[in-house]
């Protein structure tokens, strides 16, 4: 990489010139003794992407008078950091002259509105009778990370949280790579991300995909459920899970299959209320991921809009060739019925700065599934179509359809045994599968949070149980009896 490139590496709110290793005692003049070997090298090392705690996982249990309110806080949080790429964009050149500018114009404001949103959070906990997370006052500042400077995870992995397949080579940490050079590296023309790296020639890995074995008493059935593709063309950029309430709360896109009244604002009563894509009009349940993108160069309808170009999403939407939603067993003993408005996120919208400990992405090849990737997209030979998929949370704590930090309630089974964790009971399985025909090679990425510069690990999928209580009762004992059924 350049000097000239490390200045510029602003691009599209995802990066940031920033010195972060000046010293807050260096003497005047100081930088002007610099060899021109070391100038050059504190330059290469200057890119940096802002890296901000994620609150929201830090909070485990919030009171429900106060779940609301803590939302619409998380959700602001997440704001601030969007705002604060943007005015890095805007000030690249400033940026790239003085080191300083960075935390004087941008980090320290953004750790002052930081510190007034999570005030406001303990404060709201309080209120409804419960106690803050100790150390949630110092989850304000945020730092600027350079480009080869390893991401440890902030949390660690959720109980019974399988190790995915799917590191191509040895693994590297997120946020090793080197960063994106004005998108063009990846294929297309999307400023912040993602570049070459994030790409692998799937031919290239080795089969990794290992299952729990069945035990005896196995549930080995299936049920799929038959929603389409979105033909319907909804989209939003709302999240009505993570911050309900709150319109643009991913800042990304989302596709959405199965209840078509979804968006921040719907109830629990809107969606059982709500149409469904789905063939069988007794699920009305919602699935939902963020779109995938051609970086070709051809603007979406969004392009000005919040969650697509605003974002720094931009780029061609493509719609899936096919959607498989299938709900499948439990290898260690039988199922019990999901309860009716269960929310399960499974992946990190976030994984690029919080690590991947929670990530659950994977990502292949149509005739190359016995490959799976977690931190690559895939390069599909010619005639092969780019397939992801979720496989999803699948034991659950017997009483809580939500959890604050929307996972605490379910966890993933054992992956060498299949069983649950102690006190949560086995549920039937969701495993979505997404199948795209896009051009070969390197250019297409999924929408992301404009600091996770779209890198596969990001990758993440919803889902609100909106079964009908009485086939949802027909699902769990297909699955227990063995059959295959739709």
């Amino acid at each position: 990489m350049t000097v000239a490139s490390a200045a510029l590496l602003l691009g599209g709110g995802g990066l940031a010139a920033v010195n972060v290793y000046a010293s807050a005692h260096e003497e005047p003049g100081g930088a002007q003794q610099r060899t021109a070997q070391d100038a050059t090298g504190a330059a290469q090392r200057q890119v940096a992407t802002i890296d901000c705690p994620d609150v929201g996982t830090a909070l485990p249990d919030v009171p429900d008078g106060a779940r609301g309110p803590v939302d619409g806080e998380l959700a602001a949080l997440d704001t601030q950091i969007t705002e604060a790429y943007q005015r890095l964009a805007d000030n690249r050149d400033a940026a790239a002259r003085d080191p300083r500018f960075v935390q004087n114009s941008i980090l320290g404001p953004l750790k002052d509105k930081r510190g007034a949103a999570l005030g406001r959070i303990g404060e709201d906990i309080r209120r409804a009778g419960g106690r803050p997370p100790q150390g949630i006052d110092g989850m304000a500042a945020c730092t600027g990370r350079a480009s080869d400077q390893p991401q440890q995870p902030q949390q660690p992995p959720q109980s019974g949280q399988p190790e995915e397949p799917g590191q191509s080579g040895t693994p590297q940490p997120s946020g090793s790579g080197a960063p994106p050079q004005g998108g063009d590296q990846g294929g297309g023309d999307q400023g912040n991300g993602p570049d070459a790296s994030d790409f692998v020639d799937i031919r290239s890995v080795q089969p990794n995909v290992r299952t729990a074995p069945n035990r005896r008493g196995a549930s080995r059935g299936t049920f799929t459920t038959k929603c389409g593709v979105n033909e319907n063309g909804k989209f939003n950029p709302d999240n009505v899970i993570v911050a309900p309430g709150v319109s643009n709360g991913a800042h990304h896109m989302h596709d959405y299959v199965g209840n078509q009244a979804t968006d921040a604002f719907a109830s629990d009563d809107d969606l059982a209320a709500g149409d469904t894509s789905c063939r069988n009009r007794g699920d009305r349940s919602t699935y939902y991921w963020p779109v995938l993108r051609l970086q070709n160069g051809t603007d979406e309808n969004d392009a000005g809009a919040d969650g697509g170009g605003k974002d720094q999403n931009v780029g061609e939407i493509r719609t899936p060739s096919s959607v498989t939603l299938t709900f499948d067993g439990n290898p260690a003993g039988k199922v019990v019925p999901m309860p009716r408005f269960l929310r399960i996120i499974t992946g990190d919208a976030k994984a690029f700065t919080n690590g991947d400990a929670n990530a659950n992405a994977s990502w292949s090849c149509t005739g190359f599934e016995d490959r799976q990737l977690k931190d690559k997209y895939p390069i599909c030979p010619e005639g092969s179509k780019v397939v992801r998929s979720f496989r999803f949370q699948s034991c659950w704590d017997g009483a809580n359809t939500d959890s604050a930090n929307h996972r605490t309630h379910v966890s993933f089974e054992d992956p060498a045994t299949g069983a649950c964790p102690q006190g949560f009971k086995a549920i039937p399985q969701l495993v979505q599968r997404i199948v795209y025909d896009v051009p070969p090679g390197p250019g297409f990425a999924v929408d992301s949070f404009p600091e996770q510069l779209h890198k596969p690990v990001t990758d993440h999928g919803d889902f609100i149980n909106v079964f009908d209580d009485r086939l949802m009762r027909r699902v769990a004992a297909c699955i227990n009896r063995g059959d295959r059924c739709t």
